[in-house]
């Protein structure tokens, strides 16, 4: 394995590394504050969101933390829908 392949391979593992952490916070958050079927849904949120960022994968510029505001942006517009209709969960209290 030559430097290039090696160096290729070391920035896709910090980029994962990074990656995991960073969904690991957030689904963290979300499960500690709406529960766990929120999070569930917010998982799939950030990884779509990760799908859509426009930079190669082994890219060093990659911005984990944008893809997880835009799975907050989305779990935030879940919840406004879900509060409007009047069957939102907040911490774990029904609010009607």
């Amino acid at each position: 394995m030559n430097s290039q392949e090696r160096f290729c391979n070391s920035t896709y593992a910090d980029q994962m590394h990074i990656a995991e952490r960073e969904l690991s916070a957030f689904i963290g958050a979300v499960t500690q504050l709406f529960g766990p079927q929120e999070a569930k849904l917010s998982a799939e949120d950030w990884l779509y969101e990760s799908e859509l960022v426009d930079r190669p994968p082994l890219s060093m510029g990659r911005n984990w933390r944008a893809v997880t505001v835009a799975a907050s942006a989305r779990l935030a517009n879940r919840l406004a829908v879900a509060q409007h209709c009047g069957s939102v969960r907040v911490g774990r209290v029904e609010a009607a």
